[in-house]
């Protein structure tokens, strides 16, 4: 132990192990409960893996209101990590480290989340948290450690059988009426990747006021020790039945349930190895589709091997998939992340090519059909148009709003993150009088819809760019499952009138205005990568830009320092995002990811309606790629 400890000393000393990763290392060793920390440190210190070191140790892995997320397995994978090796070739034991999402930082998150729903619901009874985790490495190992320590703790904890969705664990704590609920997944990341994922007793991720007492009870405990209690919980099952409960209602999403007969619509699917195809595949069948699925990609396997990246916003996820639709003549291609959040399309056009449609044509395509068949249906008329709504994220496209504006019904704008569209929904739900709405999740759809329309607003659909998407206020986070069956309802629909989908865009392109975005990253990983990424985004916050690619700025909003308020007027949370507009009506975001080593900008351009598409197109996609152009070279003098 002391050459181990020299070692450490001296590198810190010569500035090869930042010194927080010594003191990081040291405070992980003294609350470790086995060999294993040890072991690993040791092993990569005497291998002289500092950079290694100082990326697993930079930092401790602090809770957020989101939870948890950071690589399960490392770039260098120790002897003591590999083992005796793990199922679809992982190692044995998560990555060793206070910034890596192993069982250390797992004890810490579910511990700290048990605390503050104790003190919340009190004495009078057993709180209930519910468990769901994905297909990657160590998920259920993840899951079923996190369902032990809640009944060691004396809760009571419901574990689905095997992989779910984060929706479907989005409603089941709705449902159970339980008091949190806790997804293991790190949804579309690499897979080395894992997080812990954390809702509340409305069905939703984390936000104040209990966001910052539950923070403060995670990043208060430093050990994986603790005592179990004597009055211990039981751990339920949920499986088939609670599928058929989510099954149920993601059916109440078709508005035109006939469109689907005799539509013979082919859909090729896709669930990257993930969990999507649990639920879509027999509810597009029951509902007449015929659906082709990648049998490569069926395989529940946490390598995610068919794929760099299981993000189905990245045009290579899809390749597989769009190479059968075009030998099986399918109309629609459908693809699902691993936890089935978001979802990417491929649709063929009228000259029979696939082509792919960003994140933001989806949900826009959906807003439109759904406003327009509401008041089709007369769901929403003249007098209760005013209580109806779309909400989305401001870095999502501002087409939405043009939409909306068009069919007379509200726009709300949210921070980025789903979290912050379901605070909406609960707020709507809470403006219903107790005495009109009794038990507000017993009543069915058509119940909720008027009850909203009367006393509150309506949840019409809600998106972001980021291929997020829901169009229920059962549901409390962006639901692919659900956005499965809304598109394919679009594509019937399409269908029904003669038009392809881009077809169908373009005519909404045409009445609303061409709008185009371009979602662009800078990747920083590691310790450094992550110091970069601060030093980039507070050099925006000093010294925002005057004057961008030949057009001045005309409005600058830091989310972190200004006091900004929604359409509704509720004050926002601070975020480090800041949103500048230009005199010619471009427009871009700057923000740090919460959950990935990047940062990331959005671009936003548009022209007026009227006039010729096709010119309107190429002079905006020239626009958006000049400015991207000239903030890539801005970033690079930025950081030096």
């Amino acid at each position: 132990m002391s050459k181990f400890t020299d070692l450490l000393t001296e590198a810190a000393a010569d500035g090869r192990l930042l010194t927080s990763a010594k003191t990081n290392i040291e405070a992980l060793l003294a609350g470790a409960t086995g060999e294993l920390a040890l072991r690993a440190v040791a092993e990569l210190a005497e291998a002289g893996e500092w950079g290694e070191l100082n990326d697993r140790f930079f930092k401790t892995l602090a809770f957020g209101t989101g939870g948890l997320r950071g690589r399960t397995i490392g770039r260098v994978v120790t002897q003591a990590e590999q083992g005796a090796g793990g199922p679809n070739g992982r190692p044995e034991f998560p990555c060793v480290g206070t910034a890596t999402m192993n069982f250390f930082n797992l004890s810490r998150a579910v511990r700290g989340l048990i605390g503050y729903v104790k003190r919340h619901v009190g004495a009078a009874r057993r709180p209930v948290l519910v468990f769901a985790h994905d297909t990657r490495h160590f998920s259920r190992d993840f899951a079923e450690f996190c369902a032990k320590v809640c009944t060691d703790l004396g809760c009571d904890a419901y574990l689905f059988e095997g992989p779910r969705s984060t929706p479907q664990l989005s409603f089941a704590v709705r449902e159970l009426r339980a008091d949190a609920g806790v997804v293991l997944t790190a949804s579309h990341n690499p897979a080395h990747d894992n997080g812990f994922k954390a809702y509340f007793d409305d069905g939703a991720q984390i936000v104040e006021p209990h966001a910052s007492g539950i923070v403060a009870e995670v990043n208060a405990i430093a050990s994986e020790r603790y005592e179990p209690v004597a009055e211990r919980g039981e751990v339920r099952s949920l499986g088939a039945e609670m599928d058929g409960r989510y099954l149920e209602l993601l059916k109440t999403l078709l508005l035109q349930p006939s469109l689907l007969d005799g539509a013979k619509t082919k859909i090729v699917f896709t669930n990257l190895h993930g969990t999507g195809g649990h639920i879509n595949l027999p509810m597009l069948r029951e509902f007449g589709f015929e659906v082709l699925t990648v049998p490569e990609q069926d395989i529940q396997d946490g390598r995610f091997p068919t794929v760099e990246s299981p993000n189905p916003e990245n045009a290579p996820a899809l390749k597989m998939a769009i190479e059968l639709a075009e030998t099986s003549g399918a109309e629609l291609v459908i693809g699902t992340d691993p936890d089935a959040d978001r979802m990417g399309v491929a649709v063929r056009d009228a000259s029979g090519r696939m082509v792919l449609l960003t994140g933001n044509q989806i949900g826009s395509l959906m807003a439109w059909y759904r406003l327009q068949t509401m008041f089709g249906l007369g769901w929403l008329t003249d007098s209760n148009r005013s209580r109806a709504v779309l909400v989305k994220t401001f870095v999502t496209t501002e087409l939405q709003r043009a939409i909306a504006d068009g069919f007379g019904v509200g726009v709300v704008d949210t921070l980025t993150g789903f979290k912050y569209i379901a605070e909406k929904l609960r707020k709507y739900e809470e403006a219903v009088p107790a005495e009109k709405k009794g038990d507000y999740r017993s009543l069915d759809q058509a119940a909720t819809r008027a009850l909203r329309l009367e006393y509150s607003r309506f949840f019409v659909f809600g998106g972001e760019e980021s291929y997020g998407y829901l169009g229920s206020d059962a549901v409390r986070d962006k639901d692919a499952n659900g956005a499965t069956l809304m598109f394919a309802e679009v594509a019937a629909y399409a269908k029904s009138v003669g038009k392809t989908l881009p077809e169908l865009l373009d005519g909404i392109f045409a009445e609303y205005g061409y709008h185009l975005e371009f979602g662009k990253s800078l990747v920083m990983e590691g310790a450094d990568g992550a110091a970069k990424i601060q030093a980039l985004a507070g050099s925006y916050a000093e010294h925002p830009p005057t004057e961008v690619d030949g057009a001045a700025v005309t409005r600058v909003r830091d989310f972190a320092k200004q006091d900004l308020y929604d359409q509704e007027g509720d004050l926002l949370p601070k975020e480090k995002m800041l949103f500048v507009d230009l005199a010619d009506g471009r427009s871009f975001a700057v923000r740090p990811s919460g959950t990935e080593p990047k940062i990331k900008y959005y671009l936003f351009g548009k022209a007026t309606p009227g006039g010729d598409l096709q010119a309107a197109k190429a002079a905006v996609s020239g626009g958006l790629a000049g400015l991207w152009q000239w903030l890539e070279q801005d970033a690079a003098g930025r950081a030096g």
